[in-house]
C-alpha cells in the first residue's frame, strides 16, 4: 500500500506540529522516514518521484561552495 501525499503531509504536521514550509522540507522529511526504515523502497520511490516532478530538491542535492 502506498502512502498518499495527503497522508505524508498529515504525518509531517502531527510530528512537527506545523505544516511543511516547502515541498523540499517534505521531501527531506520523507527521506528520513526511508533511511530510518519506516517505509519500504517501493513506497519511497513512488512518493519521491512524485515530489521530484513537483520541483522538490533534496538537501542532499544542494552544492556547497
Amino acid at each position: 500500500m502506498s502512502m498518499s501525499i495527503f497522508e505524508l503531509i498529515s504525518i509531517f504536521e502531527m510530528e512537527r506540529n506545523q505544516p511543511p514550509e516547502s515541498i523540499n522540507a517534505l521531501l527531506d522529511f520523507y527521506q528520513r522516514k526511508y533511511v530510518s526504515s519506516e517505509i519500504d523502497l517501493d513506497e519511497y520511490r513512488n512518493v519521491y518521484y512524485y515530489l521530484y516532478r513537483q520541483g522538490a530538491i533534496s538537501a542532499h542535492e544542494y552544492a556547497f561552495e
